[in-house]
Formats: structure tokens, sequence, C-alpha cells
């Protein structure tokens, strides 16, 4: 599908959907939990249809509710064999592989798009040395054996959904483990969103004094019963985003005390030089004098679209560093952000790990034409350049949206944005 965005600026109300983040962990949790829970959600997306179409091949049963998501135990209908496939999901794969190794379940693992390109090798060698067997070191593979509690080492900057996979695993067996990072935890914001879940579902995590976790065997998912899923701060960044160049957005189903870690889009547009206002649960953005600055990407990683769009309209240069792990998402974001803002008229250089951006936009006079790369994030960080710098864009394939937000382009055009399927 592709998308062609008109130059009108964006301003007004958006209430932002519920977490994909969070949705994920709230689902793998519920559907090892005692009894049945109820995820209090407004929103799906081709990435948790990936995470509930897995449970349910481990005997889960998943069913859309008017208010949410009611999710029935694996525990009543065990399988012996599945079928998983992951979609494009990342989350998916790293966080059931390890939960399929500690149900002892034998498991074929499929996915398509980039996943299978995404790194995986070290999770799985963990898995093998701990009593499981799998085929190949990428997708597609098996999964049988049983995984066995011991201490498991892993790198902290290559993905904290390995951590978060053995995090969720690691309490069903019945022998204590201990997660060993060698390398600082990137992205450790996304493992404090793990630890919040298990905690609601009474399972208990200790940090350890060299930099891991100490997880004890034996222990039972007890369901909460209603479990509500915060409004989700990485989709959010591309309103307020929209807020701090033109205009002024308002946000809705915001929670400033989430354990999401890209809430820092606040403080980080604040620093460029916007004026937030905050009040209950709605956030208003207003745009001001925006500056160029230094940021550290690592433990921000879905945040980097966005703040690319920042940088092309603040006075300056921006340097964007320590972000060369976005070179294998669904996408290689540092090249695409690089060629997608050169194609809107903006200086970009590309480093190793991250971008320098020259503030200030010289686009042709002709609609410019975009690649989504198969990539949700590209494809939202476009559509807002357009409406905030008043331009024509088209963007390819921008149907990957409905990875982590289907409903992205109806709010875009509530908000008075134009985007006309071509």
């Amino acid at each position: 599908m592709d998308i062609k965005i008109g130059k009108n600026a964006l301003s007004g109300r958006v209430r932002i959907i519920s977490s994909k983040s969070d949705g994920h962990r709230a689902l793998i949790s519920a559907a090892l939990a005692d009894r049945d829970s109820l995820l209090l959600m407004d929103s799906w997306s081709e990435d948790l249809e990936a995470t509930a179409r897995c449970l349910e091949s481990l005997g889960a049963e998943i069913t859309k509710e008017t208010v949410g998501i009611l999710v029935s135990p694996i525990w009543e209908d065990k399988k012996d064999h599945s079928v998983l496939d992951c979609g494009e999901s990342g989350s998916t794969l790293r966080f059931l592989l390890p939960v399929t190794g500690a149900l002892g379940h034998s498991a074929r693992f499929e996915g398509r798009g980039q996943l299978p390109e995404r790194p995986i090798g070290i999770l799985m060698e963990e898995l093998e040395q701990h009593g499981c067997n799998l085929s190949g070191g990428q997708l597609p593979t098996e999964i049988s054996g049983q995984l066995r509690g011991g201490r498991y080492t892993l790198p902290g900057n290559i993905s904290s959904q390995f951590v978060t996979g053995l995090l969720f695993a690691l309490p069903l067996l019945e022998k204590n483990s201990e997660i060993r990072l060698t390398t600082r935890l990137e992205s450790e914001s996304y493992v404090e969103m793990t630890l919040h879940t298990l905690k609601k579902f009474g399972i208990h995590i200790e940090k350890t004094e060299v930099g891991g976790y100490q997880v004890y065997g034996g222990q039972t998912y007890r369901s909460p019963g209603m479990i509500p899923i915060q409004g989700d701060w990485s989709n959010a960044s591309f309103w307020l985003t929209a807020g701090a160049i033109k205009g002024s957005i308002t946000c809705q189903g915001l929670d400033t005390h989430s354990p999401q870690g890209d809430k820092e889009i606040l403080a980080l547009l604040e620093k460029f030089g916007a004026e937030i206002k905050t009040y209950a649960n709605e956030i208003t953005v207003l745009a001001g004098t925006l500056k160029g600055c230094r940021i550290d990407i690592s433990q921000i990683p879905d945040l980097f679209p966005a703040l690319c769009i920042v940088a092309a309209a603040a006075k300056g240069k921006t340097e964007l560093y320590h972000a060369e792990r976005l070179r294998i998402k669904e996408s290689d974001r540092l090249a695409a952000m690089a060629e997608c803002l050169h194609r809107i008229g903006v200086e970009v250089q590309e480093k190793p790990d991250g971008l320098v951006i020259t503030g200030g936009v010289k686009p042709p006079e002709q609609p410019v034409i975009v690649d989504s790369y198969g990539d949700h994030r590209i494809v939202m960080a476009m559509a807002v350049a357009a409406a905030s710098f008043g331009i024509e864009i088209i963007i390819n394939g921008a149907e990957a949206v409905n990875k982590s937000y289907p409903s992205f382009f109806a709010e875009f055009q509530k908000l008075g944005g134009v985007a006309d399927v071509l």
C-alpha cells in the first residue's frame, strides 16, 4: 500500500493506544498463570497477533472481548508439538523460545520479513547448554528437550529481549537460576517493564550485585484477574514530535510514572526547546525554538526515527549516537532514516553508530517518494515529517504500520493530516 501524505499540519487531541510492549508481556504471563486473566487493552496489532497465535499453538485460549483480551492459560490444554509462526515479531520469538524450552515442548519456530536475519544465536547457545536441542542457528528452528536451571551468561548490548525471555522462563524451572551479563545492559527499561509485569503475577526476581538477575525456581504465575495495559509511549512519540515542531498536540492516556523508557521523549523534546504541559493523564507539546543537541540512543532505540525528525527541524547539528543496534531492527534504521532525510533535503552524515543531522529542510518542488523499508517506525516518522515540514511525501509500503499501530493513519487524519491511498 502506497500513501500520499499532504502538507497539512497536525494539531488537536489524540488518545494513545495500549502499549505493544506491555501487551506482549501481559499476554505471556497470563498464558503461564494459574487461572484466566482479562487484559484491559483497547488496541491490537500484527506483533501482538503473533504472540497470541503462538501462545494458542502452545495450548492457551485467547479471546477478544468487548473490554479487552481474555486469556485462558496453557496448562489446561498442553500440546505435545507446536508450530509457532512469529510473523515479523522479534519480541514473540525471543520471549517464547526460552518459555517453550521451560515447558518442555517440542516446537518449530518460523518467521518472515527481516526476522530470520535478526540475531538470536547467542540465546540459542545458552538454551542448548541448559538442556534444549535446537536445529540451526536461525529461523526456522526446531526446539525440543527440557530447559534446566543454572547460570546463564549473555552480553547486555545485543538484545534486552534475550534477558526478558529468560526472565519469563526460569521461574518455571525446578532449580534456581542466575542471569549474568558480560556487558552493560542496553534498553534496560524494557527489562524493567518485564520485571514490573512479573511482579503483578507474583514472580519474585532479585537483581544481583554483578549486574544480573537471581531467579528462584519452582514459582507459580498467579493471575491478578484484570490487568490494565498502559498507553504506548513509543507510538505517542510521533504525535509529541509533531507538536514540538509545529503547532500543539495533546496526548491522552499516558502514565508519566510508567516503567516504559520511551517516556524519555518528554525530557528530550524539552532539551531541544519544545514546551511541555502536563495535566492528569494529558500531555501537551507546543512548538518552540528548537536547537540541536547530542543524544545517547542506547537505552531508547525506538525513539530514534522520531528524534531524527525533530533534529531536522532544530537549528544547528544534532548527533544521535550509540545507535549501532538499530542496523538490525525491522530495517537498518540508520541507513533508512539517513536516506529518507536526504530525500527531503536534510543534510545527514551517517556514522557506524549513529547520525549527525544538520537542521533545515530544503525539499524538491515535486512530491518526495520514500520507501518504508518494511519498518513501521520509518512510516510514522516520514508521515509526521510531511505534515510538520509542509512536504508532499509518497510512502511506499505504508502498510508496515500494522505491525504496531494499525489505526495510525486514522488518527493522523483526525489531527488534520491528509493521507490518501494511491
